[in-house]
């Protein structure tokens, strides 16, 4: 950045839209928390996207739902297509997740995120027509090294010698699912450690790029929702993601071609959100290693968030307390 740019960040200030946004993912994790360990996650989900929709009415932006959460499972959701603030500022995209881990939040378990990314409109790749993505995700270490076309061995092997750190010191973060039984048995072969995550691989992606974290690299096949949601975090942390496109069936495939998508091509972070001024907000539901949970405290009610921003390269940590009477019902307080 030059003199002349520096200086102009402070004669022209544009309006932190994140900031803005940051109202709409508490309000979706504070609506939530009611529903921790009840083992609804469909009601825990309601409540967050009905709080979502409210508070982003008032943002001042013309937002254009992209990509939402919802259809792969039938729950609650704010749709593709829907538009949300009060139309007079600037025109966006964006994709949303109000529970990231909605199974996390019903079960009572860690890591569950409100979360909303933003960018320019017509930046943000719509992949909403298939539903899951295979991902990998890094610090800035893993650029030029690291690859979905690899083996996963060789991925791990080509980081560890980029973050001059043994093999053995690696972390790979994955989803425990099935689908990922061989892709744990060989990041466990190649002498590296696992830290399978229940749910929730927006936290996981966002970790391995977080330059203090101790996960190294995310990998494996998770949501694309959640997979450009990541990528507009990524790029405000300056690390290293890649997306391909993992449609379940013929149909899928052929539905995603029509759609425009290119499903055997490998996306990176600036194909999945364009652009240098993307945001990204999230807000702890759970208590987690990115954010702590919603924590009640007497007549307050405390939320954590953190808010990134590519154009700027900020990373701004939200603790902020909000009067209990403001959120709860009579009986719940």
């Amino acid at each position: 950045m030059t003199s002349t740019d520096t200086a102009s960040l402070f004669l022209h200030p544009d309006r932190n839209l994140a900031m803005e946004l940051v109202r709409a993912t508490e309000a979706a994790a504070i609506r939530a928390t009611p529903w921790i360990g009840r083992g609804e996650k469909n009601l825990a989900d309601g409540a967050a996207v009905d709080a979502m929709r409210k508070f982003l009415g008032t943002v001042n932006f013309d937002g254009l739902i992209v990509i939402g959460e919802g259809e792969k499972d039938n729950a609650p959701m704010l749709f593709n297509g829907e538009h949300v603030g009060n139309g007079r500022g600037p025109a966006c995209d964006i994709a949303v997740d109000p529970i990231d881990g909605t199974s996390l939040t019903a079960a009572g378990r860690q890591n569950a995120l409100s979360v909303i990314a933003v960018s320019d409109r017509g930046s943000m790749l719509d992949a909403s027509s298939i539903f899951y993505m295979s991902k990998i995700v890094t610090g800035p270490e893993g650029a030029g090294v690291v690859d979905l076309s690899q083996s996963i061995g060789d991925n791990i092997r080509e980081l560890a010698k980029a973050k001059d750190k043994p093999v053995g010191e690696i972390r790979v973060a994955v989803l425990d699912r099935p689908r990922h039984a061989e892709l744990i048995e060989e990041i466990r072969a190649a002498g590296a450690g696992t830290r399978l995550l229940f749910d929730g691989d927006v936290a996981g992606g966002i970790n391995a790029a977080r330059y203090e974290s101790r996960i190294d690299m995310c990998v494996g096949v998770g949501g694309s929702p959640e997979g450009v949601i990541t990528a507009a975090a990524v790029k405000a942390l300056g690390g290293f993601m890649q997306g391909k496109l993992a449609p379940k069936d013929d149909e899928e495939r052929a539905g995603g071609i029509a759609a425009g998508l290119d499903v055997d091509r490998i996306y990176g972070a600036d194909d999945l959100v364009r652009g240098d001024n993307t945001f990204f907000v999230a807000t702890g539901v759970t208590d987690g290693g990115l954010v702590e949970g919603v924590r009640r405290k007497g007549p307050i009610i405390r939320t954590e968030s953190i808010v990134l921003r590519s154009k700027s390269g900020t990373i701004r940590r939200v603790i902020a307390d909000h009067l209990a009477a403001k959120w709860l019902e009579p009986e719940q307080l």
